[in-house]
């Protein structure tokens, strides 16, 4: 068998772990959440041997386990302090969107993880999505030119029945709103593609048709780049009557790209001035839908994880860059509820800064 593996947190995108941990040989030795019913939920829904251990308290695991590898996927608000446990242990990490709430803490998970030695992925597997990996090419290769702009467009639908399920979804403490808990993948692709550095952002958010929440169900967003181009956030979870599109375009000189779908997944514009392919090509190559948002990228991103582990390397996709896009969304919600322009970096921010945002 493989890595020695862990998942703590059986709820809804665990399935998509388990699977891409199958998928690459890991050796699952243990589940762990606080319902033993998730835990046996997703035992029956994969056939995982019974000799799986379970645990309610991600302590007990960490005492009695020697992992080589573990997943956090509990509620938002835990990652971070969950992370801190496992990286004290010497473990290495994978862990959900957003790798915390707070600056403090992911900076916290970065400097501990250096002392430590372990290796540490934000799970934002969207960037092994085959479509993405197109266009960073591009990028990469400059065929773009001068970049103009992009901009992220996520436009879906959740009711009451979702927040109610979970009560931690939508709290400051917790979770935080639209933008860090839906919109932050595409959010990290477009700071990515448009080149990380960031000097300013402007942003709005609302609270439009979800009064159970404490957090936002809309925002937008205003980005100035050092690079000199410019990025644009929509991101709302009031649409009607459910999910609509997750939608990136880039705009460059010699240059133009949408991704859509239900997670970049499609390509519907692919048009550049060298002429090296044809664009018909490309999006028909480019034209399925995954079955849900999760889309396809965890089990190549699981992949890249575990090489880095087995050959000392960093993840594609490290903490720092979790961070860069919890900062962003940090710096839109900071910019919203003081009505001006934030500049970056930002030191100091967390979700919990914003209780009370949006109360009448």
């Amino acid at each position: 068998m493989g890595l020695k593996y862990a998942l703590i947190g059986c709820g809804k995108i665990s399935a998509n772990h388990i699977a891409a941990a199958r998928a690459n040989d890991l050796d699952i030795v243990a589940l762990c959440d606080v319902y033993p019913e998730s835990m046996n939920a997703l035992i029956n829904k994969f056939d995982l041997p019974e000799t799986i251990h379970q645990y309610t308290d991600h302590q007990a695991l960490i005492q009695h386990e020697e992992l080589d590898l573990a997943a956090i996927c509990t509620e938002n608000g835990k990652h971070g302090s969950i992370a801190l446990d496992f990286i004290e242990a010497g473990c290495n990490l994978i862990i959900e969107k957003p790798i915390a709430l707070s600056l403090e803490e992911a900076d916290e998970i970065i400097r501990r993880s250096k002392e430590k030695n372990v290796k540490v992925s934000a799970c934002h597997q969207n960037r092994f999505n085959q479509s993405v990996i197109e266009i960073r090419k591009a990028l990469d290769l400059k065929r773009f030119g001068k970049l103009f702009y992009g901009t992220a467009h996520i436009r879906w639908n959740r009711g009451c029945e979702y927040y109610v399920g979970s009560k931690w979804r939508g709290t400051w403490e917790h979770d935080g709103g639209a933008l860090m808990n839906q919109c932050i993948h595409n959010i990290d692709l477009l700071r990515w593609m448009l080149g990380d550095d960031i000097i300013e952002v402007v942003g709005m958010t609302d609270n439009l048709n979800h009064p159970y929440i404490e957090a936002e169900d809309f925002g937008i967003a205003l980005i100035r780049f050092a690079n000199g181009s410019y990025g644009i956030v929509e991101g709302t979870t009031t649409i009607y009557p459910k999910n609509l599109e997750e939608t990136l375009y880039l705009f460059g000189e010699k240059g133009t790209v949408k991704a859509t779908g239900q997670s970049v997944n499609i390509i519907e514009e692919w048009q550049f001035s060298d002429g090296l392919d044809d664009s018909g090509e490309i999006k028909e190559r480019f034209s399925k839908n995954p079955p849900n948002v999760a889309g396809y990228g965890h089990t190549p991103y699981y992949t890249d994880v575990i090489d880095a582990i087995k050959n000392d390397r960093e993840p594609s996709i490290t903490a720092e860059d979790g961070r860069r896009a919890v900062e962003l969304i940090l710096a839109i919600y900071k910019s919203a509820a003081e009505g001006q322009r934030i500049r970056l970096p930002l030191e100091k921010c967390s979700t919990s800064d914003f209780k009370g945002r949006f109360e009448k």
